[in-house]
């Protein structure tokens, strides 16, 4: 090859770096966004839609496609869900399945004094009078059973002030018919007031048909019983937590057959997020975190027998496989698919060997235009001898003799995975493109590194997972690329709360931090969220039981506010005004604070988003406060 070539095809690798992109905001808004509907009544198509938003016209659009597992060119189509079996549908076709609102429950001034029909008072006598992000208003989802095409239908639920599906997360998989068409299964938490709002005690109802009568299916069993399903040999499984009160508990697969309950991930030291029976009942897989990412997994069903069921990982690698969609008529297991470089697509897998093939191709063209990040996988050794997963990533162009403003990612949950997630908020990609590394740790709490180290974070929020942040900062500090004098933290929910906490408690390590929905004041986030359970088995209980060891050290020693005279760098506190969950005082407590000590902050206040920021152009505020933020300050 001549001189001439090799200087060509310098020029030609050159221009082709020079071309490609780095993630922006507004790039990562018009990604568009791939879910599976399911797999089309003859077992060949994926149906599945692709959401894109506008952000000029602050909306979003939704179309619907069908292409064939084997490959081929997307069909868009309508009515995609009437290409897939509804299993809402009885087998014999005769009877629908429906959940709608009623009214049960008198809540309004004009509900009790109807002359009084301009008043808007709220008038409640129980606890759980909001939740998430919206008030009880005395209507509750039930459950009808249509015969052909009758109006009406039958409330499974008649009176009753409980939902089904479950409010505000359950949808569809709430309730299912058993293969017989005989036996509509649903899930509800059935107690109000109080006890509602201190107890995950939800249970599987088996309503015949035929008599009418209803059975508790999961009496006794005193956590969260979700996600039922029916093999197609009639086996019941669900998801199933042990201990009432506690809503990240272990989630194992339980199966019931002929009045016999079998536990078949008991043994296991993982826990389960979702699953799908095996075409001939044999068994099921199912997805779980593990090692920083989730996986697939698969369990034998051993029936009647007593041998112990096992358990094998399938899939392996830097990614997470999210929604199981369903088994192929080839046997090959259909899921989304995603990566902290990629948004989700959706892909087959095979389930000899969990080899895959990609399906979707909806944002492939955006990400190989778009210079990637490295993603490096490291372990450190934590204050108390274990070793710990951290997730790095770089920007684009990361160049090892340069020095780089580094942040360090403080996860939510407190007990959700910090694995291969793409997010459309709190996006790694996009934050690395804009010239920072960041730290993302899998400290105490987090699953997919066994269940001891899942449950350390309870009644311990200011100890271990603190360190063990500190841990993660100060190994990579010691990198020559990372600019210790550049360092920040962020986060949100239980990170929202690690900033907080972090801000009176970092020895000059951070130069600036940012909080968004976070716990401020342990004692006022106890007397105005709504689900009581996850702060009395997180703090140990209430803030008055003085004689209760766990808890005091929750409110004092842990609290964030009782550290306020220690803060010393700037804060960016961002907060949802319809945030049930972290009230919005948590927010205007530690602004004030802040303002008041002459420390510099500001306040981003979304009045009409919940937990999270939803509207497109609500998300482009957030990101852009976000850099604009870290530019001032860091």
């Amino acid at each position: 090859m001549s001189k001439s070539s090799f200087i060509l095809i310098g020029i030609l690798m050159t221009m082709q770096v020079a071309a490609q992109e780095m993630m922006t905001p507004e790039l990562l808004w018009s990604l568009g966004r791939v879910s599976a509907i399911g797999l089309s009544k003859d077992g060949q198509s994926l149906v599945y839609s692709v959401k894109r938003y506008d952000i000029d016209a602050n909306s979003a659009t939704t179309k619907e496609f069908i292409v064939p597992l084997e490959g081929g060119t997307p069909v868009e189509i309508t009515k995609g869900k009437e290409l897939v079996n509804d299993p809402h549908h009885s087998p014999s076709g005769q009877y629908t399945l429906a959940a709608k609102k009623v009214k049960v429950e008198k809540v309004f001034g004009k509900d009790y004094y109807p002359g009084l029909d301009k008043s808007n008072a709220m008038i409640y006598d129980g606890l759980m009078y909001r939740h998430w992000d919206t008030w009880n208003d005395g209507e509750y989802s039930h459950i009808f059973l249509y015969k052909g095409n009758e109006a009406q239908g039958k409330d499974l639920m008649e009176g009753e002030p409980h939902h089904s599906p479950q409010s505000p997360f359950g949808g569809g998989e709430d309730y299912i018919w058993s293969p017989d068409g005989n036996t509509v299964v649903y899930v509800a938490k059935k107690s109000s007031g109080t006890a509602y709002a201190t107890s995950t005690n939800t249970d599987l109802y088996a309503y015949d048909i035929n008599t009418g009568k209803t059975l508790n299916l999961t009496e006794g069993m005193m956590g969260y019983d979700t996600n039922p399903l029916f093999s197609p040999t009639g086996a019941l499984a669900w998801l199933s937590m042990k201990r009432d009160g506690y809503e990240a508990d272990k989630n194992d697969i339980v199966v019931l057959e002929n009045g016999v309950k079998q536990n078949l991930t008991q043994q296991w030291d993982g826990t389960v997020k979702s699953f799908v029976w095996k075409k001939d009942g044999s068994g099921l897989y199912f997805n779980a975190p593990i090692d920083g990412t989730i996986q697939l997994f698969e369990v034998d069903y051993p029936g009647k027998t007593r041998k112990m069921p096992l358990v094998k990982q399938i899939t392996k690698g830097e990614f997470d496989i999210v929604d199981l969609v369903g088994i192929s008529d080839n046997q090959q297991m259909i899921a989304s698919r995603t990566d902290m470089n990629h948004a989700a697509e959706v892909y087959s897998i095979n389930l000899a060997d969990g080899t895959m093939s990609q399906i979707t191709h909806v944002n492939d063209e955006v990400f190989e235009k778009i210079n990637l990040s490295k993603i490096e996988k490291r372990y450190v050794k934590t204050t108390d001898n274990k070793q710990m997963l951290v997730w790095v990533i770089y920007p684009p162009d990361f160049d090892a003799s340069k020095k780089y403003p580094t942040l360090l990612y403080c996860q939510g949950g407190p007990q959700s995975a910090l694995s291969q997630f793409y997010s459309y908020r709190w996006n790694f990609q996009l934050m690395a493109a804009q010239g920072y590394i960041v730290v993302a740790p899998n400290r105490r709490g987090m699953p997919g590194h066994g269940i001891e180290w899942n449950e350390a974070i309870s009644k311990d929020y200011g100890g271990q997972p603190m360190r063990d942040y500190l841990t993660a900062i100060d190994a990579m500090s010691k990198e020559s690329f990372v600019d210790k004098s550049r360092l920040g933290a962020v986060g949100a929910s239980f990170g929202g709360y690690s900033i907080f906490f972090l801000a009176g408690n970092h020895d000059n390590r951070f130069k600036t931090f940012i909080a968004h929905d976070g716990i401020f004041n342990m004692k006022s986030m106890y007397g105005t969220t709504e689900e009581l359970f996850f702060v009395n088995w997180d703090n140990g209980g209430a803030y008055w039981e003085n004689e209760n060891k766990a808890a005091m050290k929750t409110y004092n020693e842990f609290n964030p506010i009782n550290y306020v005279n220690k803060w010393d760098s700037p804060i960016l506190i961002i907060q949802g005004g319809k945030d049930f969950r972290v009230p919005d005082g948590q927010a205007f407590e530690a602004f004030q604070a802040a303002q008041l000590k002459g420390i510099k902050s500001r306040l981003l206040y979304f009045p009409n988003e919940n937990h999270w920021v939803l509207e497109a152009q609500n998300a482009q505020v957030w990101q852009r406060e976000f850099f604009r933020w870290l530019q001032e300050t860091l």
